[in-house]
């Protein structure tokens, strides 16, 4: 064998032993990338997942609570949404569920009262709840002004309470105190009348709809 081909041999072998190497750098290279992108494409996924999950479990927490919250409309004026932009007045008198309430309300005046009121918790009775009373002692509350408004801002404390700290007791802007016991969703006022639907918000109060009308000590 020449010179001459000994080195061209040489050569080529030298040259297919550089392409194998390289190939074999490229995909080590590639095989890596992958493997190292995979764990940190779940951690992010696992994080975002982490993320929304406490995002969601915050939303919930903020929620409307209570067997009576379904029959809340679902969209309009007098929706849970539609109800929060509106001061609590103007809200009750969009839900159907508190049509006798509001109309208490604007026989005694208290319209202006409540809608400019900052930050105030309404334990709101149902229009069942005042279908409970005699027709003749219903009658007769709506007839007396002094005595209405007696009885509703008994449904009505100065603070905006959560339901983390509705149990207890409250003073009211009637000037007697009402009592909450229990807790979410399970919430009983003066011992007898039950939180349908609670933190029910609006532009400026809390809202607790009961079943049963709160009266006062005489």
């Amino acid at each position: 064998m020449s010179a001459n081909t000994r080195n061209r041999r040489t050569v080529t072998a030298l040259l297919a032993a550089g392409a194998l190497a390289l190939t074999l750098g490229a995909c080590s290279s590639s095989s890596g990338s992958g493997s190292s992108s995979t764990p940190a494409a779940s951690a992010a996924s696992s994080s975002a997942a982490m993320s929304g999950g406490t995002a969601s479990t915050a939303a919930m927490a903020d929620q409307p609570f209570g067997t009576a919250c379904a029959a809340v409309p679902k969209d309009g004026a007098g929706s849970f949404s539609g109800m929060a932009k509106d001061p609590v007045a103007t809200a009750a008198s969009n839900n159907p569920l508190l049509s006798t309430l509001v109309t208490a309300v604007k026989q005694a005046g208290l319209v202006d009262t409540l809608n400019s009121a900052q930050n105030i918790t309404v334990f709101a009775p149902t229009n069942d709840a005042f279908a409970k009373l005699p027709k003749a002692d219903l009658d007769a509350l709506l007839a007396d002004k002094a005595k209405l408004t007696k009885v509703l801002t008994y449904h009505v404390t100065p603070e905006r309470l959560a339901p983390n700290s509705l149990a207890g007791t409250h003073k009211t802007l009637e000037g007697g105190d009402l009592t909450v016991t229990g807790s979410e969703p399970d919430f009983t006022v003066n011992g007898n009348s039950k939180v349908l639907c609670g933190n029910v918000q609006t532009a400026n109060a809390t809202v607790y709809i009961v079943d049963t009308v709160l009266m006062p000590a005489s």
